[in-house]
């Protein structure tokens, strides 16, 4: 099912820039990967990375925009490149969520207000209803994020993980519109 095309646009928050990604921003993917405890808590990376893979998934970006089947953005922070943040495998109105960050911009809960402001981007403006997320069962910090966000945990699954070269436990959440619509309102205090 194509979507009909958003425009690709750019979503500030109080200390980040997220802009739709480019081609141009391979080579700095590449380097944010080429940090195995970066590169050990992504499914589909491989480790050590490769470049040319990189540059061809990141040449795909801008189609998977127009056809509506992932909203991937680079995360800036004061001008450079931080990590990403996406949500894709859209069908209908579900999405999966994912996001990295380089290892020196762990620990300032950049990942939580870049997902928190691309997930207000795909709910309001991308019409999707429901998210899915997870992240390695040894990655507590993340499950963190996602609580954070909203999501709740519905169980784990086995997958096997490109970069450690092995099966690993997923830690599987999802996080319904109507749900995180509540809990917004709920944290007004009205």
């Amino acid at each position: 099912m194509t979507r009909q095309s958003l425009p690709r646009v750019s979503i500030g928050t109080a200390r980040l820039c997220l802009r739709p990604t480019s081609a141009t921003d391979a080579g700095r993917a590449f380097e944010i990967q080429s940090d195995w405890n970066v590169t050990r808590m992504l499914g589909n990376a491989t480790y050590p990375p490769d470049k040319r893979a990189i540059g061809e998934w990141f040449s795909s970006h801008e189609r998977e925009w127009a056809d509506g089947t992932a909203y991937r953005f680079a995360i800036e922070q004061a001008g450079r490149m931080i990590g990403i943040v996406d949500v894709d495998g859209i069908d209908g109105r579900l999405g999966s969520l994912g996001y990295w960050l380089e290892r020196s911009a762990w620990g300032k809960a950049y990942a939580f207000e870049a997902a928190q402001a691309l997930i207000g981007f795909v709910f309001q403006d991308a019409g999707l209803s429901r998210l899915e997320s997870g992240h390695a069962s040894d990655n507590a910090a993340s499950g963190r994020v996602l609580t954070k966000l909203g999501f709740e945990q519905v169980g784990s699954r086995e997958l096997f993980s490109h970069s450690r070269r092995e099966s690993i436990v997923q830690r599987c959440y999802v996080l319904e519109k109507e749900a995180r619509n509540i809990g917004l309102k709920a944290d007004t205090g009205d």
